[in-house]
């Protein structure tokens, strides 16, 4: 359901359910029973607002938990949203390999900095 959605992204992306409400302007009770899917017929006004602040497509928004109900249960939702949100910056599949390296070299660097 969609409030599941707005939920997982919601707390993957930092937000309190007070500053999505405030930010969307809409009430906290009101997001709050989206969220646990009291209200499962936002109006789509909302839904464009929420998915604005949110950061992602009001499709995926939409779309999203009937994608991620494909994906294998190993996968948490921030992985999915990492790869989003690298595709939304333009990285394309070819280059991944290269930020692989520069992501490897970070972990190693944060690795060395701990020992």
């Amino acid at each position: 359901m969609i409030g599941t959605t707005i939920h997982k992204i919601r707390r993957g992306k930092g937000l309190s359910l007070s500053e999505l409400a405030k930010q969307a302007n809409t009430s906290k009770s009101n997001l709050s029973n989206i969220e646990r899917n009291v209200n499962k017929n936002p109006s789509i006004t909302l839904v464009i607002k929420i998915a604005e602040v949110l950061d992602v497509d009001v499709y995926d928004l939409l779309n999203s938990e009937r994608q991620m109900t494909k994906l294998p249960p190993l996968i948490e939702y921030e992985w999915v949203q990492f790869v989003y949100d690298l595709k939304k910056a333009g990285i394309e599949k070819e280059q991944l390999p290269e930020y692989k390296h520069i992501i490897e070299f970070i972990h190693w660097k944060k690795q060395q900095e701990k020992s």
